[in-house]
């Protein structure tokens, strides 16, 4: 080999066949996990909207007194299941049991003031008769007072009649004119006291007369005030956060106890707002609560979106417009209906937390609601009874003191 001829270099050892085809296969499980997760994401997961930032919330029912007073009595603690309509305080009637007496003599007053009104009127028709003959009368005697002159005036003439006569005779006549007067001014007066006794009267019996409506008014308040002397349950629930204590002195609208229907019970889910482009009204909802982990899942419906973020209803709302900013992604409550049958099955506590799963594949609901409800959210009927008895009451009353059986 001479020098001028290139030396050709050693040949280069073959690739290792295991390293290679280990990074084929970690690329294969790649990509294939790669697809996997697309498919996933495409298929499944997009169809979804999850949060763990929900919560149970209840009506929290307020029982505070109308009335105020001693408190005698505390019949329900913490913790005790009550049905609706049964006592949970009750105060000291004293006061209120006094003003219904008062309210109770008051109503019979009026009544027989009201009466004495009505008898008025034959009184005055009476007047008005009598005022009416004293006229006849008077007309009477101006007539007789007149003749009794012109007889005298034509036997003045010869002497037969003297003067001092005639002069008697035109007193008389005076005097029957100024009685003539004062009767007309009596029947007058008498029929402007008829009519304004009647003005009073007029178109109504005594028991719808407003006198009497106004006095039976202060007695149906009266009896309220004695039946508010017992709280009363308005709704079935439990008893939570009781306050009052024995002896205490309360006003009305003091706050003495809480209770909570766990049958009427729901989940504010708060979803970001990326979250809430594709949730609609009625929409299903699988939840969990930590209560019971996942062995129990219970079935709820998007019933409602709410009104803003919980930064716009806070106490000190954020001033964003300050220049001192950072995004924060805000929430917004979603309110979903649960359940009462798995409610009553696995029952649920206020401000337990629950994961929250919303099914949103189907996207033909509202966004918003474009219709009032249909009925009441909560009501009670526990209240319409106090009511009962006030008005027998006052038919007893002024049937009592009608003057009559």
């Amino acid at each position: 080999m001479t020098s001028s001829q290139t030396s050709i270099p050693a040949p280069r050892a073959a690739a290792n066949p295991a390293r290679k085809k280990a990074l084929l296969t970690l690329t294969g499980v790649v990509v294939l996990a790669g697809l996997g997760w697309a498919a996933y994401e495409w298929l499944v997961a997009s169809h979804y909207e999850s949060t763990d930032n929900a919560y149970v919330q209840g009506n929290v029912i307020q029982i505070t007194p109308q009335i105020g007073g001693t408190v005698m009595a505390i019949l329900a603690d913490d913790t005790d299941y009550v049905k609706a309509g049964q006592p949970l305080v009750k105060l000291d009637p004293a006061d209120a049991s006094v003003a219904l007496e008062q309210a109770r003599a008051g109503l019979a007053q009026v009544v027989r003031q009201v009466r004495t009104l009505y008898a008025n009127n034959s009184t005055l028709t009476a007047q008005i008769a009598l005022r009416e003959a004293d006229v006849a009368k008077a007309q009477s005697e101006i007539a007789r007072a007149t003749d009794d002159l012109n007889r005298r005036q034509s036997l003045i003439q010869n002497g037969a009649v003297s003067k001092e006569e005639l002069n008697h005779a035109q007193t008389q006549l005076a005097n029957g004119k100024s009685a003539l007067t004062a009767a007309l001014a009596g029947v007058t007066a008498a029929k402007e006291q008829l009519r304004s006794n009647q003005a009073m009267t007029d178109g109504t019996a005594i028991d719808k007369h407003p006198s009497v409506q106004a006095a039976a008014a202060k007695l149906r308040e009266a009896w309220l005030a004695t039946q508010r002397a017992a709280l009363p349950a308005p709704v079935d629930g439990y008893v939570a956060r009781r306050s009052v204590q024995l002896g205490q002195r309360v006003a009305a609208g003091t706050p003495l106890m809480a209770i909570i229907p766990l049958n009427q019970l729901w989940v504010d889910a708060n979803f970001k707002e990326v979250q809430l482009r594709n949730i609609r009204i009625g929409q299903s909802v699988n939840l969990t609560a930590d209560l019971y982990g996942r062995q129990v899942e219970y079935k709820g419906t998007v019933s409602g979106l709410g009104m803003g973020t919980g930064a716009a209803f806070a106490l000190l709302p954020a001033q964003n417009a300050t220049g001192n900013w950072i995004k924060v992604v805000q929430r917004v409550p979603v309110r979903v209906a649960l359940d009462a049958a798995q409610v009553a099955q696995n029952p649920l506590r206020v401000g337990l937390s629950m994961l929250a799963t919303v099914d949103v594949s189907q996207q033909d609901g509202k966004m918003l609601a474009d219709a009032p409800r249909p009925a009441a959210l909560v009501q009670t009927s526990v209240f319409e009874s106090q009511d009962s008895g006030a008005a027998e009451e006052v038919r007893k009353i002024i049937a009592a003191n009608m003057g009559r059986p």
